[in-house]
């Protein structure tokens, strides 16, 4: 999944951004209007964290234009104001949810997670393909009822994959729906977790790589 936060206090920013990441989700980062709509035309996002009251454009305005996008990209409005007119104001905009400060992480992500499966193709709460199983919510992978240990980025390659169900995956996708903006596009990162993760897996062998194409998740 990959989501935008948009948020102009520094250390909240990078908190936020760090622990989505930790739930294996991409994330880049902006500190005001301004660059979250530079971001959101370069990239198309799942779901954008936005605080309403960012400087530059204000959060209302960035929530106009991302609906208006017509992308499918969800907003998960953030603000101090808590009040019910306050929401209602936020939801009007075309946000897709809003959050007050403070708010408990656990249940940021439990709506980060619920606004990215409303912004693809509606998906199954477990994903599965033969003895494989995924529970995004959870963060639990099994094969053959075995839990594997899984590092964000392979539990996030392994979440993409299963998704896809069966279509071939180019390293492309991989690179952009995983990675973040931070990531150098001429990387073997790709190649390098897709190794690390087949090895996880074990055998059979559950992940195939398609010449020219990309990877797949399945029987060969």
């Amino acid at each position: 999944m990959r989501v935008l936060v948009v948020e102009d206090h520094r250390t909240l920013n990078a908190l936020i951004a760090d622990g989505l990441r930790r739930e294996a989700m991409a994330v880049d980062t902006a500190l005001d209007g301004h660059g979250a709509l530079e971001r959101v035309d370069l990239t198309r996002y799942d779901v954008v964290v936005l605080d309403r009251d960012v400087p530059g454009v204000h959060g209302d305005e960035v929530c106009r234009r991302i609906v208006a996008g017509g992308a499918g990209t969800r907003v998960l409005m953030l603000t101090a104001a808590g009040t019910v007119r306050d929401r209602v104001e936020g939801l009007g905009l075309g946000a897709d949810d809003y959050l007050p400060k403070p708010f408990d992480f656990a249940e940021l992500v439990a709506r980060v997670r619920a606004l990215g499966r409303r912004s693809t193709q509606a998906l199954p709460p477990i994903l599965d393909n033969g003895d494989l199983t995924l529970d995004p919510g959870r963060r639990v992978a099994l094969r053959s009822g075995r839990r594997l240990d899984l590092s964000p980025k392979e539990f996030a390659v392994l979440e993409h994959l299963l998704a896809a169900g069966g279509r071939v995956v180019s390293a492309e996708e991989l690179l952009e729906q995983v990675w973040d903006e931070a990531t150098d596009p001429f990387t073997t990162t790709v190649k390098t977790t897709i190794g690390r993760l087949r090895a996880k897996l074990g055998v059979p062998p559950a992940i195939h790589t398609v010449r020219e194409g990309g990877y797949r998740i399945g029987p060969q």
